[in-house]
Parts: structure tokens; sequence; C-alpha cells
């Protein structure tokens, strides 16, 4: 069940449930609506015009039978005229005269009389809807002025069958006409519907779906147009957001792969780490002044690398553990990451520890010490990057703002390059030196943040680079005294 529907959703929707249909036919519906309100006053205006045509017949017949010697007709050319003229019943009013100008052998009562000399819009449409939908014939009276002006005022009687009839065939035409008209129109605008929106969005949904299989194939993100109405923008905003999206999934299988890698190789490679441990331990014991000054601090950097490389194998990642807070002299921290990191500088780079002696900071000792390494190595890489004959310095200074400890990491170097400001602290996206991967600043703003602070750059240009470094003291809850219950004696 769910592959059968799963097939229907992307071959597209059944006939006339789909856009293209759904359009045609509202296309229809309107048409037709629109022909109805064009019917309304036009099936009153053909009944007052049949009405009136009927009106001038009469007149013409009256002034015929005036017009007769002595204005005596025979009964056999009275009733030819009276039926030529479609009437029953022909007077004229001249002045205060009326007279009785033809009139049939039979006597016919009237059942209702209509008054054409001022017919307002409303009630025209109600009489002509009441002829259409009344079955029996009736002799109506009709009272207008004379089109040639033979008098003030004509009066006329006739059997209603024949204008029901004309008002008939006018109904059934005019709905014919509708029909071929709304077919036409809604062709028209079905087609020009379907160039100007149905097939770009077509175009939308098929690149979606495609997208949707497979959404790390790049080749798949679709190619905006050069329209610049909204389907324009709705496909500029697609290609950025399915572009986003293909680089965020071809960065987030690459953390993948990564982290993979470091789970196979870590084995390994803590295996070898031990083994440079032992030799580590073994030389600390020789007499060299020179091996026992760096010998506990090269046992201490391969301690550090096991543990990582431990957690690492545990989770399968490198899972940074919650931060261990204690309050730390942060100078000691400092020179041990400045001794540390001048066995790595060259000769050409001078590193300063401006770090107060007094200053205390509440935070993780491993991971602080993780963050200036990596501030510090990037501070030295790049000013052993510039060609330059000033010698290069990296400072680390401090101060307490309140509850606030705030580090600085200052060099003389050439600065960040501007395409990399944008994403400093994002994984992959820092890289400004050939074979970096872009995973210090990344990892230093994690551990930073863990502890409730930020890393920030301060400012970067010719002159150099400054990194602050804020982390805030713990907040301690402080449990307020409780007074004793007894009452002294």
């Amino acid at each position: 069940m769910t592959g059968s529907s799963e097939t229907v959703r992307r071959e597209g929707p059944p006939p006339f449930r789909g856009l293209s249909g759904k359009v045609l036919v509202m296309t229809i519906l309107f048409v037709m609506l629109g022909e109805v309100l064009i019917f309304l006053p036009s099936i009153a205006n053909f009944r007052i015009q049949w009405l009136k045509g009927r009106i001038a017949q009469a007149e013409i017949a009256a002034l015929a039978a005036e017009a007769a010697p002595d204005r005596i007709l025979s009964p056999d050319l009275r009733t030819e005229i009276l039926k030529g003229a479609g009437v029953l019943v022909v007077s004229l009013t001249r002045g205060e005269t009326r007279k009785l100008m033809l009139r049939s052998e039979t006597d016919h009562m009237i059942d209702t009389s209509y008054d054409l000399r001022d017919v307002p819009w409303l009630p025209a449409v109600t009489d002509a809807f009441a002829v259409l939908l009344r079955p029996t014939d009736r002799v109506i009276g009709v009272i207008d002025k004379p089109p040639n002006m033979s008098g003030d005022v004509i009066e006329v009687a006739l059997f209603e069958k024949p204008l029901r009839e004309a008002m008939l065939r006018f109904g059934f035409n005019i709905f014919l006409l509708s029909v071929v008209l709304s077919v036409i129109v809604a062709g028209l605008v079905y087609l020009a519907l379907t160039f100007a929106l149905i097939r770009p969005m077509k175009r939308l949904t098929r690149n979606m779906m495609a997208f949707a299989q497979n959404p790390e194939d790049r080749s798949r993100i679709i190619v905006p147009s050069a329209r610049q109405d909204e389907i324009g923008i709705a496909e500029r905003e697609l290609h950025d957001m399915q572009s986003q999206l293909a680089a965020m999934l071809q960065q987030k299988s690459r953390l993948a792969a990564l982290g993979l890698a470091v789970s196979k190789v870590s084995h390994d490679l803590r295996n070898m780490l031990s083994s440079a441990h032992i030799i580590s331990d073994r030389l600390a014991m020789a007499e060299d002044p020179t091996v026992k000054r760096f010998a506990p601090k090269l046992i201490i950097s391969l301690d550090r690398a096991i543990s990582f490389l431990t957690a690492t194998l545990k989770f399968g990642r490198a899972e940074e553990a919650p931060p261990m807070r204690e309050r730390l002299p942060l100078k000691d921290i400092a020179e041990e990451v400045i001794d540390t990191a001048v066995l790595q500088a060259s000769s050409r780079v001078v590193l300063f520890n401006h770090v107060p002696p007094g200053l205390l900071i509440d935070a993780d000792r491993e991971h602080l010490n993780r963050v200036l390494t990596n501030l510090v190595r990037n501070a030295i890489q790049a000013l052993e990057s510039q060609d330059s004959e000033e010698d290069g310095r990296v400072t680390l200074s401090s101060w307490r703002e309140g509850a606030v400890v705030v580090i600085e990491v200052k060099d003389n170097g050439p600065g960040i390059p501007e395409r990399v400001r944008p994403k400093l602290f994002e994984a992959f996206q820092s890289a400004a030196k050939p074979g970096g991967v872009g995973l210090g600043l990344a990892i230093a703003a994690e551990l930073i943040r863990a502890h409730g602070g930020e890393i920030r750059l301060n400012g970067t240009g010719p002159a150099g680079t400054v990194f602050h470094v804020v982390v805030p003291d713990a907040v301690v809850e402080l449990r307020p005294g409780r007074r004793g219950a007894r009452n002294r004696a």
C-alpha cells in the first residue's frame, strides 16, 4: 500500500485534480457565471424590445386602418391586419381623446398590463423571468408612446405565448453562445496560465521531488530562470535553499566519514602513544638537565593525547565532557601553553605572557589549555606564513571585569582573510592555510560555550589579529541561613 501511494505521489495527481484541471474547470465556471450575469439584463431587454416591436407594427396597422376609405375595413382585412401586427386590440390616445383603432372579432379579457414608457431595471428582469417560468398563455396589455408619434399614447392587447416562445429561442441561442465563448475563453486563459504559472510550478515540483530523492547530488539543484516575478523569486530562493542543504549534507557526510576514520585510527594510535609514554618515563630517569626539564611536559602531553583518544573510541566521536571547573591561576596555564608552543615555533616568533600573577579564573584546566593552545598555534602559523623581517609577536594578556575574565590573544600577523571571517568558528569552514581542516577554532568555541562564555574576533587586519576569550565565573547558589526552632530558656 505504501509503495502504491508513493508511486501516485511521484507520478503526479490524477486529471482534473491537479493544478491544470482545477484552473480549467474554474475558468469555465467563472466565464459561465459572467454569461449568466450578462443574460439577466439581456433577456429583460429582449422582452421590452419585442413588445416595442409589436407596438410599432400595431401603430402601422392603426394608421393603415385610419387611411382606409371611410375608415371602414372588411372583417377579413381587419383580421389579416391584426394577425400581421400580432395584436388583438389597438387604441390611440390623442390629447384627451382615446380612440379604438382596431379590435378582433372575439372579446378577450386582459390579465395584466405593462407600461413601457418608464421601466426600472429590476422589475424588467423580474417580469422577463415571470414570462419564462409561466407555462399558461395570457392576454396582456401594453402601453407605450407611438414610435411614429401618431398619437400621445398607444395601447395594444396581445397573447403572451408568442413572446414566451421568442424569449425561449433567444435564451437557447444565448446559452449556446455562452458555451462556445466559455470554451474559447477558458482555453485561452488555460493556455496563458499554463505557460505563465502551471508549467513553472510543475518544473518546481518535479525539481523538489527529484532533489528529495538525493539531496547530496548537486546536479539536481534547480537552475533559476531570468524571470523577475514571484515565480522567479521562488526559483532563486529554492536554488539557494537547495545549495545550502546540499553543502550542509556534504559537510555532515565528511564529519561522519572523519568520525569513522578517527575511530579506526585512534585504536592503533593510542597503542603507539602508550609506547611513547613508557619511553618518556624511562627518559625522565636520565641525568641530563635538558631531558629532566622537558620530559615531564612531554609525559603530560602524551597523557592528554591518550585520554582524548580513549574518549574518542568510547563515544565513537569527539564528544566533549562537561567542564570540571575550579579556581585556577591563569598565569600558570598561560605559561604551560607558551612552553608547549615555543617547541613548535621558529626562532623569529616571540611569545609573551602578560597575564597578571594573581588573576584566578573559574574554568576547566584541560579545556582552557586546549582553547589557548589552538589560538596560540593559529597565531604562530599566521606569523610564519608572512614574509617580514620584523619578529612575530604573540601576546597573552588578561583582566577581570566583575564576574568575568577576559583573555586576549594578540599577534602582529597578516590578519585573517575576508572570505574566512563570516564562518570563522564553523567546522571545516575556517581553514585559512593549505592543509588545514578548520576544526581548531570550532572546537575552542565549543569548549568555551560549555563554560557559558564566548570567543570573539575583536579585530583583524594588516597590523595583526586580536581574539578575546570571555569566561564567566560559575554561578554559585547560596543557601540562606536557617534559625533554630527551639526557644531560648
